[in-house]
């Protein structure tokens, strides 16, 4: 594994397939101030090159992708120090969802507050059996904020409101069911189930899955006319490349 720095160990495979592995920073991973910007420095570097066709965020241990943000530094927190934590953890979760490839979000154990709004900026989550996830904030007297925002539009405002103001946990059947985790893997097929995703992403154009991702996030924040408009401009620029070309062909000869 090759150390970006203290907090990201990065292994690559010849496929352009990479893990992010969060290390260093307890048996559950726990978003301090240092984890969340050597992780978002790694991710920034990792951004730049083009080799890269499907990301994997993971954990360095099997209790946690992410626990959560460090209680034991909060505590300690005053009005600007806890703005400018929030802000930091911000650009994290902003940096996984502006990384150019498919992102997934590698999920065993626990994902709590903090890391639910990593996982929540990722384009799949894949989760072990038997994960538990949950917003516990208010618990400990503070709200739900930044890619808590994302919730909303993965499972709805009813059962966002429940994570976010009941803090009660859900297991990975509920998550499945509700649309926060895209796949709940058998009992010891975490990364086979991962595997899956990373082999479908794989069979796709890489140019389209960059094009498709930036598209999806003006998607979420633009009028549908605006939305619909945008496209055409982003087809048309897909012809640049030769993917289409090369696709469409292989596709024409296959079925022939």
């Amino acid at each position: 594994m090759q150390t970006l720095n203290p907090h990201c160990g990065v292994d690559r495979d010849p496929r352009g397939v990479v893990r992010l592995t969060i290390t260093n920073a307890g048996s559950l991973n726990i978003l301090g101030s240092a984890v969340i910007n050597a992780v978002r420095e790694g991710l920034e570097l990792l951004a730049k090159d083009r080799q890269i066709r499907v990301l994997i965020l993971a954990g360095q241990s099997e209790k946690s992708m992410i626990g959560g943000a460090d209680i034991k530094e909060m505590a300690k927190l005053d009005q600007g120090s806890a703005e400018k934590f929030i802000t930091g953890l911000r650009d994290l979760c902003e940096a996984v969802r502006a990384f150019p490839g498919p992102v997934i979000a590698r999920m065993p154990g626990w994902c709590l507050g903090g890391g639910l709004e990593v996982a929540a900026a990722c384009d799949f989550r894949i989760a072990a059996h038997d994960a538990k996830f949950g917003m516990p904030e208010v618990r400990v007297g503070i709200p739900s904020v930044i890619h808590a925002a994302l919730l909303p539009r993965l499972v709805g405002w009813g059962r966002a409101r429940w994570l976010v103001m009941t803090a009660e946990n859900i297991d990975a059947p509920t998550a499945l069911a509700w649309g926060l985790v895209d796949v709940v893997a058998a009992e010891g097929g975490l990364d086979a189930a991962v595997e899956k995703t990373v082999a479908a992403l794989l069979e796709c154009g890489p140019e389209a899955l960059r094009s498709q991702k930036a598209l999806l996030r003006q998607w979420e924040e633009l009028p549908l006319k605006e939305s619909v408009d945008l496209s055409i401009g982003v087809f048309g620029k897909s012809f640049l490349n030769e993917e289409p070309h090369r696709l469409m062909r292989a596709f024409v000869e296959r079925k022939r």
